[in-house]
C-alpha cells in the first residue's frame, strides 16, 4: 500500500497551543501533517516555530492578515490567537477553502459564535473546536457508560474544574486571560470544556440545557487582600516570601520543575534544590554543574516557564520575572475575572446539573458525579491520575470503571485528548468524511451560548431562559 502523505498545515498564533501542542503534534508524526507556515508577531516566537519546522521565509507572516494576502499555501490553518482574535482569521479561512482547527474558545461573543457556525455551513467547509476533553478516555469512558443504561436515567450531575492556586494566577491574575475586555469572562475562557461536557453527555438521553443560573466573584486576588509592605512586584524584596504560596520564584523556578522531576520518576533532594533555586540562585547555578538532578530543574521547558520567557535557565526565568508580568505580585495587578464561580443548570428532560469553577485547588483536576436511577458514578481527572467508580444500586457492588495513574507521555495534554483531537481532525481532512465530527462548530456553539447566558446571569442575578437567550443573536 502506498503511503498517504500528510496533510499541510498553518498555526496561526505560534504561543503554549499553537507552538508547544499542535506544532509538538507535528514534529512527532511527520507523517500525518506538516507545518509549513506560520504567522505570530512576536519575533521570537516565530523564529523558533519556523527553525523547529523548517518554514521557509517565505512562509513566515508577521500577521495573520499578510497570510491570507497569499494564495492557499496548506490545505489547513490551525489558529490558536488570543481569544479575541479567533473571529476574523476563522472566517477568512473559510471563505479561503481552509479547513480549521479553532482554538476554543471559538468567539468572544454570541453573535461572532453564530457568524463562524453559519459561514462553516455555507461554505462547507471543516470548523472543527478544540473542545478537547469530548476526545479523552476519562470522558469517553463516562459517555460510554451512559449509553449503555447502566447509569439508567440521569437525575443530576455535580461537575467540578478545580484550577490549582499557581495554574489560576499564572493564566487569570498576571496572565493572558486576567482582564475580561482583553480576553473573555473565565467560564468562557477556561470552562466552555465543561459546559460542553455537561451539554454532551446529557444529550445522550435527549435533554437539552433549558434554564440557567450562575454566581460568583473576584473574591481574593485585589489590592485589599495585599499583604503590609508588599511591592507591586515579587522580586523587590518582598517581606512575606516565606508565607506566601503565590510568590513567583517559587512558582516558575522551583515548584512547577519539581513537580515535574518527582512525575518522572526523580527523588533526592527536591526541597533543597528549591531552596536554592529561590533564594541563593548563584550557588544553584554552581551545584547544577555538579549534581545531575539540579541540571533537570535548569533543563525545564514545559509550561507555564514556557510562557514566561524563551530562556529557561534559572537566571534567565529570574531576569523574566524581575521585568514581565509574571513576576508581580497577585494583589496588586489589574486583573477582574472572578476566581470562583457556580452554574446552575436546568434541562428540558428535568434533568439538572451542577458546575462548579474555581482558583483554589491544591492540584490539577476536574471531578465529577452523576446520580442516576440504576447507580451512582463517581470520577476523578487530577494530575496524578484518573478514577472512575459505579455504585449499584440494587446489589450495592462498587465496581472500579477506569483508574489508571498519571499519564506523563509527551501527548497527554487534557489526560490524552490534544492528541486524540489533532488525529481525528487529520483523518476527518484526509477522508474528506461527512461524518459530523465529534466536536463540530454547530456543537460546540451550544455549549458557549451556556457560557453566555451563565455570565448574563452572574451579572443581572436572573435566571436565563436558554431559548429566549438565543434567539437574541
Amino acid at each position: 500500500m502506498t503511503p498517504r502523505k500528510p496533510i499541510t498545515t498553518a498555526i496561526i498564533g505560534a504561543g503554549n497551543r499553537g507552538k508547544d501542542v499542535y506544532g509538538n503534534y507535528a514534529l512527532l508524526h511527520p507523517e500525518e501533517i506538516k507545518v509549513i507556515a506560520a504567522a505570530e508577531p512576536d519575533p521570537r516566537r516565530l523564529k523558533k516555530i519556523s527553525q523547529d519546522h523548517k518554514i521557509p521565509l517565505e512562509n513566515q507572516f508577521k500577521t495573520w492578515e499578510d497570510f491570507f494576502q497569499k494564495p492557499k499555501l496548506t490545505d489547513t490553518v490551525i489558529i490558536c490567537t488570543q481569544d479575541q482574535m479567533h473571529t476574523q482569521p476563522a472566517l477568512k479561512a473559510i471563505e479561503l477553502g481552509y479547513d480549521v482547527l479553532l482554538e476554543k474558545p471559538m468567539a468572544v461573543s454570541p453573535i461572532d459564535c453564530s457568524l463562524l457556525v453559519e459561514s462553516a455551513k455555507k461554505s462547507k467547509r471543516q470548523l472543527r473546536i478544540a473542545h478537547v476533553l469530548r476526545y479523552n478516555n476519562f470522558f469517553q469512558t463516562i459517555y460510554s457508560l451512559i449509553q449503555s443504561g447502566k447509569l439508567g436515567d440521569i437525575i443530576t450531575i455535580d461537575h467540578r474544574e478545580n484550577v490549582s492556586y499557581y495554574h489560576y494566577a499564572h493564566s487569570f491574575v498576571r496572565g493572558n486571560w486576567s482582564q475580561e475586555e482583553k480576553s473573555s469572562p473565565m467560564i468562557l475562557a477556561k470552562s466552555c470544556h465543561d459546559l460542553d461536557i455537561l451539554y454532551w453527555l446529557v444529550a445522550l438521553q435527549g435533554g437539552y440545557p433549558q434554564k440557567i443560573s450562575s454566581f460568583g466573584s473576584l473574591r481574593h486576588f485585589h489590592r485589599g487582600n495585599a499583604p503590609p509592605g508588599a511591592p507591586e512586584r515579587c522580586t523587590d524584596e518582598c517581606p512575606v516570601i516565606e508565607s506566601c504560596k503565590y510568590y513567583a520564584p517559587r512558582i516558575y523556578i522551583s515548584i512547577i520543575p519539581l513537580l515535574h522531576i518527582v512525575q518522572k520518576g526523580g527523588s533526592g533532594i527536591p526541597k533543597l534544590m528549591a531552596n536554592l533555586a529561590v533564594n541563593y540562585p548563584s550557588l544553584f547555578n554552581h551545584l547544577k554543574n555538579i549534581i545531575p538532578l539540579f541540571k533537570k530543574v535548569e533543563g525545564y521547558e514545559g509550561w507555564p516557564v514556557n510562557t514566561i520567557t524563551e530562556d529557561f535557565s534559572v537566571q534567565g526565568r529570574w531576569d523574566a520575572l524581575r521585568s514581565g508580568p509574571y513576576g508581580r505580585c497577585v494583589y496588586q495587578t489589574s486583573n477582574d475575572v472572578v476566581d470562583h464561580q457556580v452554574t446552575l443548570i436546568e434541562f428540558n428532560n428535568q434533568t439538572t446539573a451542577t458546575f462548579t469553577m474555581h482558583g483554589f485547588s491544591y492540584t490539577e483536576g476536574r471531578t465529577i458525579r452523576i446520580d442516576g436511577t440504576k447507580a451512582t458514578l463517581l470520577g476523578q481527572a487530577l494530575d496524578y491520575g484518573n478514577t472512575i467508580k459505579l455504585y449499584d444500586h440494587l446489589t450495592g457492588k462498587e465496581e472500579f470503571i477506569l483508574r489508571t495513574k498519571m499519564n506523563i507521555e509527551p501527548e497527554s495534554g487534557h489526560g490524552g485528548g490534544d492528541t486524540l483531537l489533532m488525529k481525528s481532525f487529520i483523518d476527518s481532512v484526509r477522508d474528506k468524511s461527512s461524518v459530523e465530527p465529534l466536536s463540530s462548530a454547530q456543537e460546540s456553539l451550544e455549549s458557549h451560548m451556556m457560557a453566555f447566558a451563565a455570565e448574563e446571569s452572574r451579572k443581572t442575578n436572573l435566571v436565563i431562559d436558554l431559548d429566549e437567550f438565543k434567539s437574541r443573536f
